[in-house]
């Protein structure tokens, strides 16, 4: 007897359903769910903190809109992939008016390794936010102190705690 094929969710299909009740965090990729635990206080500390110094930045000079708290992007279709990111910005050029339902890719995404996440997990969405044409990839780890950032590919640059990040391009 043959396999029955699953059926992919589209980005729509899958905004119409419930939250899931155990606080648990669910992406679409590829159209499939799937679900991830919920990330930790330190986490949410440092997300603040980033979206925080990223907004003082941007808003001053008008440049676009950053969001935070896992603000959804449509990075594929067919098959639909619908990432949560952390912090992401998107430019005035590329978003003029401020962002209200699930976006376009960001021209900068920034993820957070939470301590209940993988590593691997992270870096499968920097490889989605790549490969949907994301400028800038941030990917910080607050256990090593360090923000790998990914311009345009699948190789990173290291900076430590002391070192300066540009936006490169990003503006």
């Amino acid at each position: 007897m043959g396999k029955v094929a699953k059926r992919l969710l589209t980005a729509e299909e899958f905004m119409k359903m419930p939250d899931p009740k155990d606080g648990s965090q669910q992406e679409l990729l590829r159209g499939e769910i799937i679900t991830m635990p919920p990330p930790q206080g330190e986490h949410g500390y440092l997300l603040i903190h980033v979206s925080y110094l990223l907004k003082s930045f941007v808003e001053p000079r008008k440049l676009g809109w950053v969001c935070g708290g896992d603000v959804g992007a449509i990075l594929a279709r067919d098959p639909d992939t619908l990432r949560g990111i952390d912090v992401a910005f998107w430019s005035i050029k590329r978003q003029k008016t401020r962002p209200k339902t699930y976006m376009i890719p960001p021209d900068l995404a920034i993820e957070v390794l939470s301590p209940n996440w993988r590593r691997k997990l992270i870096l499968d969405k920097v490889h989605d936010y790549i490969e949907a044409g994301v400028k800038l990839v941030w990917f910080i780890e607050p256990k090593a102190r360090t923000v790998t950032v990914y311009a345009g590919s699948q190789k990173g640059i290291v900076y430590e705690e002391n070192d300066d990040i540009s936006g490169g391009t990003v503006s």
